[in-house]
């Protein structure tokens, strides 16, 4: 889909209501001018949760969590951008526009517009019906389920059901079988030589639902021998399994719950895990997991254990999904790999030792990613020789250069110079990584977690930033300096102070947010509001626009001093500099500057 219009993402945001959209997961209680509830992204017994209807934005003092109300949806329901936009609008009766589109995108969205008068959903909806009234008559399956462990509660939740054996079962389902369009387009039915058969026959049926809880695919597992062992609905509109991960919408709150989520390889694994008690687990459809599936579970959590079988395929597999992995790396999250012994899988083992036992090897025997990377490269080459080693460092290269979490990349490259006996510099040197510029891609902001003790006071720069987002119309009649420099905090005052001049109908710190969603400021604008949040500082309009102006003159004399600084710093250098063509105010200033050198730097 296309980019969606920033003139609508406003608008949204005009109609939809923080409080409204927070408060249908989370209850909500009044406290002061603000709401609050027990966060929904980690565990906590005493609220510390709270949401602005003023400045339409969460806050946690727990974990940190921030955002917008399109922040939210998306964290919350595991969503990206789109879907969530998407999602908010549907709630208020919007349409999602497209900008200007290509004659490729526009055939494609026309198609789209085909497909949906289809009712795919209907379909598919009606479709797992079928399946599930068939396993009620279908004795075999149901003694097959049972010996796997899987009660009726369990199969009633992920939907499990039965296509019998033939070629056109779902005729019972279908009055239309042999001329409806849909049942192609979802890949429910096959066609070959004019005549129509189902895909999926004598299979246990396994519903694969999106994170909006829709059915978009299934998932058939043969009983007895048979190939393939699992066969999963053919690419649609609906479904692409580079995209979706089996259980992860049951999963949702048990991944929160848990603070981590368990990715396997199988159907069964997730459903017997859930059964067992292990309900945060997912699988990926027969496929390596991708930088997908990876973002989507970062949404969700920041600890993944990838679990694989111990023999050479599950290895095999296991490297695959580091490989993917790598780029997606953030310092604050945390990837784990877990092999299980030779001859189990995770429904196996935890039908043979239970939940305590399957969660004490997880936490007792799962490899660090970086440790699993160091394991399996150190198993390619002869650390005795000079040539195992050069061998090891070239084999590493291309993997430590994908890493875009700095502090994970540096810690990776010391202990990888410690097996190879080098310095850290030489192995630097040797794979092409300048520390003092560094080549790493861009981090993704982090909100910084609310921490108890003294807090440092607010930064000039910082409170100017806070009054702009608390009124963002205010700017207007505000005339800052003209200044050009690096820090970071200064550049996003100056990018917010640039935009909302040129934006002047932005009525809420959220609709500001939103307009640098990804941008190098984001990260400190976000902060900004965290804190003010934090302080509950309460203000009348008069009150807040003494306090702005009063930043703001503190920030003109900061921003001339610091020019006047600088200015000075050039003339000292000259060699015909004399200190006697100074003014008496230059002298002072001058004194000052030579003293602030003097002082060393404190922390």
């Amino acid at each position: 889909m296309s980019r969606i219009p920033d003139s609508f993402i406003q608008d949204l945001l005009n109609r939809v209501d923080i409080v409204d959209v927070v408060d249908r997961y989370v209850p909500l209680k009044k406290s002061g001018s603000e709401y609050k509830a027990c966060c929904p992204f980690h565990n906590e017994k005493t609220p510390s949760f709270y949401v602005s209807p003023v400045k339409q934005f969460y806050h946690c003092f727990g974990c940190g969590a921030n955002g917008t109300v399109i922040t939210f949806v998306m964290e919350h329901a595991g969503l990206n951008f789109i879907e969530a936009v998407t999602e908010l609008a549907q709630s208020v009766g919007m349409q999602v526009p497209a900008e200007e589109r290509t004659p490729e995108a526009r055939q494609a969205a026309q198609k789209r517009a085909e497909v949906e008068a289809l009712d795919l959903p209907g379909v598919m909806r009606a479709a797992c019906i079928y399946y599930r009234n068939q396993l009620k008559q279908a004795p075999h399956a149901i003694q097959y389920l049972k010996r796997r462990g899987v009660s009726g509660e369990i199969a009633a939740r992920f939907g499990l059901g039965f296509a019998p054996d033939g070629w056109s079962g779902l005729k019972g389902a279908f009055t239309d079988y042999d001329t409806n369009p849909a049942l192609i387009e979802s890949g429910l039915v096959k066609e070959k030589d004019g005549r129509r058969y189902d895909f999926f026959n004598d299979r246990v049926m396994f519903p694969i639902v999106n994170q909006r809880g829709a059915i978009i695919g299934f998932g058939g597992r043969v009983m007895d021998k048979g190939e393939p062992k699992y066969l999963n609905s053919p690419e649609t509109v609906l479904f692409e399994k580079g995209r979706e991960l089996y259980g992860l919408y049951q999963a949702r709150q048990a991944i929160r719950d848990a603070g981590k989520v368990l990715v396997v390889e199988g159907y069964m694994d997730v459903v017997s895990l859930a059964q067992y008690g292990v309900g945060y687990a997912v699988a990926t459809l027969g496929t390596a997991t991708t930088a997908i599936h990876l973002q989507k579970l970062m949404r969700h959590t920041d600890h993944l254990v990838f679990c694989f079988d111990g023999d050479k395929a599950g290895r095999k597999a296991a490297w695959r999904a580091l490989e993917n992995a790598l780029p997606q790396l953030q310092d604050d999250k945390r990837l784990d790999f877990l092999f299980l012994p030779e001859d189990e899988d995770p429904d196996s083992y935890v039908r043979h030792f239970g939940k305590e036992a399957f969660e004490d090897v997880m936490a007792r025997d799962a490899l660090p990613l970086t440790a699993f990377m160091l394991r399996e490269l150190s198993a390619k080459v002869d650390l005795q020789t000079d040539e195992g080693r050069a061998r090891m460092i070239k084999l590493a290269q291309p993997l430590i250069t994908q890493i875009p979490a700095q502090a994970l990349s540096l810690m990776l490259r010391k202990r990888l110079a410690e097996i190879l006996g080098i310095e850290s510099d030489e192995l630097d040197r040797l794979l092409g990584i300048r520390v003092a510029q560094s080549r790493y891609g861009k981090s993704r902001s982090k909100p910084v977690p609310f921490r108890t003790g003294r807090r440092q006071a607010p930064s000039i720069e910082r409170k100017v930033i806070e009054w702009f987002l608390r009124a963002p119309g205010w700017a207007q009649h505000i005339a800052l300096p003209a200044w050009a420099g690096e820090h970071p905090e200064m550049a996003a005052l100056y990018a917010l102070y640039e935009y909302l001049i040129e934006h002047p109908g932005l009525a809420t710190a959220a609709q500001v947010l939103e307009c640098f969603r990804e941008s190098e400021h984001e990260g400190v604008l976000r902060r900004v509001l965290s804190t003010a949040m934090e302080e509950h500082e309460e203000f009348s309009d008069e009150e807040a626009w003494v306090e702005l102006n009063d930043a703001v003159t503190r920030l003109i004399e900061y921003v001339s001093k610091q020019q006047w600084r600088g200015q000075m710093t050039h003339v000292m250098t000259d060699k015909n500099f004399s200190p006697s063509s100074l003014s008496e105010e230059e002298k002072e200033l001058l004194r000052q500057l030579a003293l602030a050198k003097s002082q060393p730097a404190s922390d």
